[in-house]
C-alpha cells in the first residue's frame, strides 16, 4: 500500500468521522439528513440500535473495571487518564454511529433512490435503472458494507430484507475509496414492505 493510498483512506475516515459528528447535532434537533419534501424516508436503525446499546454498555462496564484495577495497582494517574480518554472517544463513536443510522435513512424520490449505511456509505441511483425490487429476508449477512462479486450488501445486525436489482451494473465508491460495479444491492429496512412499495414502478 503506497503513501497516497494511506492518505486517501485517512481522508475518507476523517470525512466519516465528521459526518458522524454532524449526525449527533441532527439527532439532537430531531432532523434528518438529505430527505427532501415529498420523498419517502426508509429507516433502518432499529435492528442496529440493540447491538450498539450492548457495545455502549460493555464499554461503560470496562471503563469502570479498568479504573478500579488501576487504582488497586496504584498505577500512574496518566495511565488512567489515557484509558478514560480512549473509552470516552469510543463511546462518542458508538453514539455517533447510532445517530448516523437514525438521521441518514434510505430515501426514495420520484427520480432517485438513495441507499445509505450511516455515515459510512451513500449510493444514489436513478429509479429508471431499477429492474426489480423484492422482499428477501436474510439473517446471516456480514455486518456493515461488503461486496461479493457484483452484489453490494448493507447488513444491519447481520440482517437484510430487501433486494434491489439494476438494469445494468452501477459504479459505486467503496467506504475507504476505490470503486466497484454492482448489479444487485441487499439492504435492511425497518419496514421492508413500505420500502418495496415505494420503489415499485409508478409509485410516487
Amino acid at each position: 500500500m503506497g503513501t497516497q493510498d494511506v492518505l486517501r483512506k485517512a481522508r475518507r475516515l476523517l470525512a466519516i468521522d465528521v459526518r458522524g459528528t454532524v449526525s449527533l447535532g441532527l439527532w439532537a434537533v430531531r432532523r434528518k439528513h438529505g430527505v427532501p419534501a415529498g420523498s419517502v424516508a426508509v429507516p433502518y436503525a432499529s435492528a442496529g440500535n440493540s447491538l450498539l446499546l450492548v457495545f455502549g454498555f460493555s464499554m461503560v462496564v470496562e471503563t469502570i473495571a479498568l479504573e478500579a484495577m488501576f487504582r488497586g495497582m496504584e498505577a500512574p494517574p496518566v495511565l488512567g487518564a489515557v484509558s478514560l480518554g480512549l473509552h470516552v472517544w469510543a463511546l462518542v463513536a458508538i453514539v455517533s454511529m447510532a445517530a448516523a443510522y437514525a438521521t441518514r435513512p434510505h430515501v426514495v424520490t420520484r427520480e432517485h433512490v438513495r441507499i445509505r449505511h450511516g455515515a459510512v456509505f451513500d449510493l444514489a441511483v436513478a429509479r429508471a435503472r431499477i429492474a426489480d425490487v423484492r422482499l428477501a429476508r436474510s439473517y446471516d449477512e456480514p455486518y456493515g458494507v461488503t461486496f461479493a462479486d457484483d452484489v453490494l450488501v448493507l447488513g444491519v445486525s447481520a440482517e437484510t430484507n430487501v433486494v434491489l436489482a439494476f438494469t445494468e451494473p452501477v459504479e459505486v465508491t467503496r467506504p475507504l475509496g476505490g470503486t466497484a460495479r454492482v448489479s444487485t444491492v441487499r439492504f435492511y429496512a425497518d419496514e421492508p414492505r413500505v420500502a418495496v412499495a415505494a420503489l415499485r414502478p409508478g409509485a410516487p
